[in-house]
C-alpha cells in the first residue's frame, strides 16, 4: 500500500509540476465551451447576423420595388443589387449566400394569381448548397415580403390601376361562385366595399381622378372559390461547378478535417523537435558543419512533403470512396495543397521555436489548432458567426485553405480563385518560419 501512494503521489507531482500544461488543459475547454455558447446565444440584445444575398429584378413594378425595399430594411439579409450575370458568379464565389431573380410582369402576375392561381409567376432563388440551412431562411422570409408588399400596392397609392384590379378580382371571384348562400355573399362584398374605401382615403385626389378604373383580368370572374393562395411559387437552384453537377457535401467535409488532421500532423512534429533537443540530439547536429537555417530548413521540407502526401492520400479516398471530384483546375487544387503543407510544417515550426517543454506545447498546440479550425467553417458553417467574427476568420490561414480546397473540387472555380488563398498561406508560412528561427533555443 505505501508503494501504491508514492507512486501515486509522484504521478500528481508530476502532471501538477507543469503550470503550463495544467493551465491548457484547464482553460481550452472552458474557451471552446464559450465560442460555442457565443455563437447559439439567444441573447435578443445582440446583433443578430446578416446573410448576404444578390437580389436582381427584372420587373420594376410597385410591387417589386417595396418586396426588395423591405428586404434591405429586414435585419437578417444584407442586400447587393448585382446584374443578373453577375448574381449567379457571386453565389458561385461564395460571396454571397443565395441570390433572388424577380422575373419581368412580377407584379401584374402576382395581382392576377390571388385568385387565379393558374398564373403563377415564379421567382428563382440559387443557392449556395454548402450552406443550405440559409435557403429556408430566405424563402420563409420572401413569403413575408411579397404578401407584404402585394397589401401595401393593392391598397397603398402606389401604381395606378394596382389595387383596382386586385379588388375587381375578388369582387368578380365572390359573384361568380354560385356555391355561396347571399347571405354570406353579400358579407364577402361588404369586407371588399370597406378595402375599396380604405384604398381611396388613402390615394390622393388628384391621383385617384387620373387613374382609370382597372378591370378585373381574364378568368377570374369563373374562379371556383375565394379560397387565398400563395400568389407565386420559388424554384430554388443549388449552384455548383455546372448546371448538371449536384452538390457534393463529401467535398466540403473532407477539405475541413483534412485541414485539421494535417494540423495535428504539424503538432506531432513541432512536438518532435522538442523531445529531440530534450534528448540532446541538436547539440550533437551543431557539432556538423551547419547552420540553424539549413537544419530548420531541412525539417520544414520534410513536414510539408509528409503533409502534402497525407493530404493527396485523403483526397484519393475521398474521390475513390464518396465521388468527390476536381471541378475546378487541376493545377490548382495542387498548389492549394502545396501553400497549406508549407503553412503546416512552419507551423510545426513555430510550436517549436515558442514551446519551452514537450507537455505544455502539445496542449497549447492542439488548443490553438482547435481555434483554428473552428474560424475557418469547418465544423460550423461561417455564416452564423457574428459579424465581427466573420471579419477575423479571413486573418485565419485556414479559413483560405478551406475556401481555396472547396473552390477548386465543388464550386469549380478557375486557377484565379487560388490566387488569394495561396497568397494568403504562403505569407503566414513566412511569419512563422522567421518566428521560429528567430526564437528557437538549441537547449532546454
Amino acid at each position: 500500500m505505501n508503494a501504491l501512494i508514492a507512486l501515486v503521489r509522484n504521478d500528481l507531482r508530476l502532471y501538477f509540476s507543469s503550470r503550463r500544461a495544467l493551465l491548457m488543459n484547464i482553460l481550452a475547454p472552458i474557451l471552446i465551451a464559450a465560442f460555442f455558447g457565443t455563437l447559439f446565444d439567444a441573447d435578443s440584445g445582440k446583433t443578430p447576423t446578416r446573410i448576404p444575398i444578390a437580389v436582381v429584378d427584372l420587373d420594376h413594378s410597385d410591387i417589386s420595388g417595396r418586396v426588395i425595399a423591405a428586404m434591405k430594411a429586414d435585419t437578417a439579409f444584407d442586400i447587393q443589387e448585382p446584374a443578373q450575370t453577375a448574381a449567379q458568379a457571386l453565389v458561385k464565389k461564395g460571396s454571397v449566400r443565395a441570390s433572388v431573380l424577380i422575373p419581368a410582369g412580377f407584379g401584374a402576375q402576382l395581382l392576377a394569381a390571388v385568385f387565379n392561381p393558374a398564373g403563377k409567376p415564379v421567382i428563382t432563388v440559387q443557392y449556395d448548397p454548402s450552406q443550405s440551412m440559409t435557403l429556408a431562411v430566405v424563402n420563409g422570409l420572401l413569403v413575408q415580403h411579397v404578401f407584404e408588399g402585394l397589401v401595401q400596392s393593392a391598397l397603398g397609392n402606389g401604381v395606378a390601376g394596382a389595387g383596382g384590379i386586385l379588388l375587381d378580382g375578388a369582387r368578380a371571384s365572390i359573384t361568380g361562385n354560385t356555391a355561396l348562400d347571399e347571405d354570406r355573399r353579400r358579407r364577402l362584398l361588404a369586407i371588399v366595399d370597406a378595402a375599396e374605401r380604405a384604398r381611396a382615403a388613402a390615394t390622393p385626389p388628384a391621383t385617384a381622378a387620373a387613374a382609370p378604373r382597372a378591370t378585373a383580368p381574364a378568368g377570374t370572374a369563373t374562379a371556383p372559390s375565394l379560397r387565398l393562395q400563395l400568389p407565386f411559387t420559388t424554384r430554388d437552384e443549388a449552384v455548383t461547378s455546372g448546371a448538371d453537377r449536384k452538390y457534393n457535401s463529401y467535398a466540403h467535409a473532407f477539405a475541413g478535417m483534412g485541414v485539421q488532421f494535417i494540423l495535428f500532423m504539424g503538432i506531432d512534429l513541432g512536438v518532435g523537435l522538442l523531445m529531440a533537443r530534450r534528448l540532446g540530439l541538436w547539440k550533437r547536429l551543431r557539432a556538423a558543419p551547419l547552420s540553424r537555417a539549413t537544419l530548420i530548413g531541412a525539417r520544414m521540407a520534410s513536414g510539408a512533403l509528409i503533409a502534402f502526401v497525407l493530404l493527396m492520400v485523403i483526397f484519393a479516398a475521398a474521390m475513390v470512396l464518396f465521388g468527390v471530384r476536381i471541378e475546378g483546375s487541376a493545377a490548382g487544387f495542387a498548389g492549394v495543397a502545396a501553400a497549406f503543407t508549407v503553412l503546416t510544417a512552419t507551423f510545426g515550426l513555430l510550436i517549436a521555436g515558442l514551446g519551452r517543454t514537450p507537455e505544455a506545447t502539445r496542449g497549447l498546440a492542439v488548443f490553438v489548432t482547435l481555434l483554428l479550425v473552428m474560424l475557418s467553417g469547418a465544423w460550423v458553417p461561417s455564416f452564423i458567426f457574428p459579424e465581427w467574427l466573420q471579419t477575423v476568420s479571413l486573418f485565419v490561414p485556414t479559413r483560405w485553405a478551406v475556401d481555396g480546397l472547396d473552390a477548386m473540387t465543388w464550386r469549380g472555380l478557375g486557377i484565379d480563385a487560388t490566387l488569394a488563398p495561396i497568397g494568403v498561406m504562403l505569407g503566414f508560412s513566412a511569419v512563422f518560419a522567421a518566428l521560429a528561427l528567430w526564437r528557437f533555443d538549441w537547449e532546454e
